[in-house]
């Protein structure tokens, strides 16, 4: 049981640690380091100046946007002395991926092993079921109080959000849990229950909304955070199920 624990949690973890560092370089990346700039002051959101005085004071108004332009790049210039170069930022993003599916790998085949002592069959297509439902629970449930946050976002007090994440996540996977595998309408009302807990709790938010970058750069993040964690959950769950079912038969 050990070897066909940790030969599935390694082997779908390494494979969506590679698929999601290759998604996130392609379609993430991007937006995090256009965050940075709104938040080093690099770019500026909403800085322009009025048509009507740009009529009357063309040139009074050219000469200050290329001032505030030319301060701005020297704070980001100055903002990046110290920092870690480009390769080295990346390389850290890459293990700090690994780290975590393999971690996930970890919790979802715990949840396989639990689930055969109940003489569930975990295939293929039962482990791609297992990693939208993990998907959900680490992502889509959690998100709807705390969505991804781009870099400078204002946000309520970290061990506060942490706190109501983590408890999200487990209402939420053990509320999918008793809708796959409860068999009566009591562990479907306890699941219904569980599922709206964290949500009428409510996650911790500060009293008014403020970012120092576009809502449409926000938005466009979040949602490729989204889209891409639950694409590399689903085939986490899928690579897991196979690598699962074939050690079974493997061993039987």
């Amino acid at each position: 049981m050990t070897r066909k624990l940790l030969t599935s949690a390694i082997g779908a973890g390494c494979v969506a640690w590679l698929l999601a560092a290759v998604l996130h370089f392609a379609f993430i990346q991007e937006f995090i380091l256009l965050g940075e700039e709104y938040e080093t002051g690099a770019a500026v959101h909403y800085a322009g100046v009025p048509a009507a005085e740009e009529e009357a004071a063309p040139a009074e108004g050219d000469a200050a946007a290329e001032h505030s332009h030319d301060g701005a790049e020297a704070a980001h210039d100055h903002g990046d002395e110290g920092e870690a170069s480009p390769f080295t930022r990346n390389l850290l993003t890459t293990i700090f991926y690994g780290v975590v599916y393999v971690g996930y790998g970890l919790i979802l085949v715990a949840g396989f092993g639990i689930a055969s002592l109940y003489g569930k069959t975990i295939t293929a297509r039962e482990g791609l079921l297992w990693g939208l439902a993990g998907g959900a629970a680490f992502l889509l449930a959690p998100a709807l109080g705390l969505a991804p946050e781009l870099p400078g976002t204002p946000a309520a007090d970290l061990g506060e959000r942490q706190i109501w994440w983590w408890g999200t996540v487990i209402a939420t996977a053990l509320a999918l849990g008793l809708l796959a595998y409860g068999r009566s309408l009591l562990a479907a009302a306890v699941a219904i229950v569980l599922l709206a807990v964290p949500h009428v709790i409510g996650a911790p938010e500060l009293e008014g909304f403020a970012g120092v970058a576009p809502p449409e750069v926000a938005g466009a993040f979040a949602a490729r955070v989204l889209v891409i964690g639950i694409t590399v959950w689903a085939v986490l769950g899928w690579v897991a199920g196979y690598i699962w079912a074939r050690e079974a038969d493997t061993s039987a």
